[in-house]
């Protein structure tokens, strides 16, 4: 008796266009895990643009990072698989590079259509350190350099600075993992010692150890600690711990919901009441990397209340599947899009566009670039041709980076070459020059120079300047060759540092000895509730070291300008600063400090034109009349006053290009190069004022 054929049942694992059976998941695949990184993912994204704040949600990742990976190399040892860590590192780098180069050439295309030629050679540094893995160290850094802040606008490669972090680990993690079980073969059979409890002796020392320097790092120098790939290991570590712990947590069913619920009121909270940019990575970010810790130890609670039906709710997943295309894309659509419209802020509409497009960016870039090198077969064969993809990513980013700096270096050079007479700078206010136009010349210092247009001098004092005082390990001297006919010291912050352009070559000139006490952001004065407790003790010890020393004469700026109104006061407690050193026989050199302003002048001229404006802000909304000096003249005795404003601003504008020269290196401090323009009238306004000889 025949029968008909039975129907074929439908493939629901076949893609409905294609027909081919899809990839199948892993049996290890946690989709709850999977939701959690889309969570994360959706919390950076929405606090960077909507809120301006840091979520929590990059602390996030680094646990769930570590936690899979952990996993996945204990299993191999346990069972008896080689772990090939050459193989291991090019397969993980084949994964991660193809996606992050797109981007990054994205971002430089970006930057030639959008940013100022100035911000360029920064974003091409940054482009540099993200295809190597140390973005962290670079923002680094930067975070404790002031004189490197002044130019670090919100860069589109910034947010590489936890892949590095990511690409570090990725490379230390699994020797950690290789030399765990060399001790484990080791002590197995005396000691009947398992994997996992090497493993966690190992990671819970990197724990312990991270962790406390982290705590210690984060309350002493915070800026530079936030990109630490040291303070941050505990954080791996932790998932690491996780991982090999998970066999042996099993909750029952009510404490899966209560941990699950509990687990992600705190993640999503934690950037909303903590300051995270600012008190991370110590023992703080214990709050979203537990709250993670809490909702993987929920897992699958097999409740419909459990928060791992959100968790694994199918778009979710999908969303993280996407996650790390988003992450890569996320930021600098949004630097690019603020640069290029000039809004501060995204509204609400703004901000959905901004999130929409990455959106798209990241599935395009998941479904047409890191999937497809993923399942490619043919680097999968020989660990030398997936080398060979890892190199060729590689070379697609530094050929342009190479050619973008190498354009930039000539424009330089060809800028630096001009005739100096075609750049007068502040020679072309003079009374005799007043009207006269500039002549026709490229602006100086060319972009790429203008970021280290800073003046200063070098040498450690040394002899008789030398100091014992810790807090004035910033001590530098510039001596003359023979017996010097004054002695000089410069008191204050990079306002004062600024105007040595002129006053070096001066005292180089006049036999005359420097000596410079200058700490960022702190002017000279006594101790005032407006500074720091740093900058007061600086001061304090600056003060002690002059009149220990008694030079003839102190250098120092005696006022200070602001964004906004009001636009200029007086430096406080200036005269009870420098009254102990005048009853000392010191002179005092006052000078007026120069405008401030709420945009980058350099970049003003670079998206618009010199006489644009914008560029050209009126001089009452920049120095205030009277000058602040005058209620400090007939206070104290020897106090010299200076100013030298009108070959700043004048004809009632503070332009930002005077005679070809740039004013202005950023928003407050007055270039090298046009400082020393100012050479012959600042030389003159400091006798006449003086009576020096």
């Amino acid at each position: 008796m025949s029968s008909a054929p039975a129907e074929a049942a439908p493939c629901t694992a076949c893609d409905p266009k294609t027909g081919e059976r899809k990839p199948a998941r892993k049996p290890t695949f946690r989709p709850e895990v999977q939701g959690l990184r889309a969570l994360a993912v959706l919390m950076v994204v929405t606090y960077h643009v909507w809120l301006g704040r840091v979520s929590g949600g990059v602390d996030i990742f680094l646990l769930i990072s570590a936690f899979l990976l952990t996993m996945s190399f204990v299993r191999k040892v346990e069972a008896g698989a080689s772990l090939n860590l050459l193989r291991h590192w090019l397969h993980l780098f084949k994964r991660l590079l193809p996606a992050a180069v797109v981007v990054i050439l994205g971002v430089l295309a970006g930057t030639w259509l959008v940013l100022p030629q100035g911000r360029w050679p920064v974003i091409l540094d940054q482009a540099w350190a993200a295809l190597l893995y140390r973005q962290n160290w670079l923002l680094a850094d930067t975070a404790v350099d002031y004189y490197a802040q002044q130019h670090a606008a919100a860069s589109p490669l910034q947010h590489f600075w936890s892949l590095s972090i990511q690409g570090q680990v990725f490379i230390l993690w699994p020797l950690v993992f290789a030399a765990s079980a060399v001790v484990w073969r080791l002590l197995r059979h005396g000691y009947n010692a398992s994997y996992r409890a090497v493993v966690a002796a190992a990671f819970g020392g990197i724990l312990v150890a991270s962790l406390a320097f982290s705590v210690d790092q984060t309350a002493t120098n915070q800026a530079y600690a936030y990109f630490d790939t040291r303070t941050r290991l505990w954080e791996f570590a932790l998932g690491s711990l996780l991982a090999l712990a998970m066999p042996y947590l099993k909750p029952g069913k009510l404490l899966r919901v209560v941990l699950g619920w509990a687990g992600l009121a705190a993640m999503v909270s934690c950037g909303l009441l903590l300051t995270v940019d600012r008190a991370f990575p110590g023992f703080v970010a214990l709050w979203p990397t537990l709250a993670v810790a809490a909702i993987i130890v929920a897992g699958q609670s097999g409740s419909r209340f459990g928060v791992d039906r959100l968790l694994g709710w199918k778009p979710l997943v999908s969303l993280g599947d996407n996650s790390y295309a988003l992450y890569l894309w996320h930021w600098p659509v949004l630097v690019l899009a603020l640069a290029a419209t000039g809004v501060e802020a995204p509204t609400l509409i703004q901000g959905a566009a901004i999130i929409a497009a990455s959106v798209v960016l990241a599935v395009l870039t998941t479904r047409f670039v890191e999937k497809p090198l993923r399942e490619w077969r043919w680097p999968q064969v020989r660990t030398w041709r997936t080398a060979v993809v890892v190199a060729a990513c590689c070379a697609l980013l530094a050929g342009p980076v190479a050619v973008l700096q190498t354009s930039l270096t000539a424009e330089e050079a060809a800028t630096a070459a001009q005739p100096r007479e075609l750049a007068p700078g502040a020679a072309l206010l003079t009374p005799g020059n007043a009207g006269s136009p500039a002549p026709q010349g490229r602006f100086i210092p060319g972009p790429t120079a203008l970021d280290n247009d800073w003046a200063g001098i070098h040498q450690a004092c040394t002899g008789a300047n030398a100091t014992g005082d810790p807090v004035l390990e910033g001590c530098r001297q510039a001596l003359p060759e023979g017996e010097p006919t004054k002695r000089i010291v410069v008191l204050g912050d990079s306002h004062a540092q600024q105007y040595l352009a002129a006053l070096a070559p001066i005292a180089e000139a006049r036999g005359w000895e420097l000596v410079t006490l200058l700490m960022p952001a702190c002017r000279f004065g006594a101790e005032s509730e407006t500074r720091t407790a740093e900058c007061n003790a600086y001061n304090r010890a600056s003060a002690a070291y002059v009149l220990e020393h008694r030079p003839d004469a102190v250098f120092s700026v005696a006022t200070l300008t602001h964004e906004e109104a009001p636009f200029e006061t007086e430096v406080p407690a200036y005269l009870e600063g420098i009254r102990p050193l005048a009853d000392a026989g010191i002179e005092i050199v006052g000078i007026r400090d120069n405008p401030r302003f709420t945009i980058s002048m350099p970049e003003c001229v670079q998206r618009h034109t010199a006489d644009a404006p914008a560029c050209n802000p009126p001089l009452n909304e920049s120095l205030v009349e009277p000058s602040p000096l005058e209620s400090y003249r007939g206070k104290v005795d020897g106090l010299h006053l200076m100013d030298l404003s009108d070959f700043i601003c004048a004809g009632g504008i503070c332009p930002a290009v005077v005679g070809n020269v740039y004013v202005y290196k950023d928003d407050n401090h007055l270039s090298r190069t046009y400082v020393e323009s100012m050479i012959p009238m600042f030389e003159e306004r400091l006798l006449a004022a003086t009576g020096w000889n």
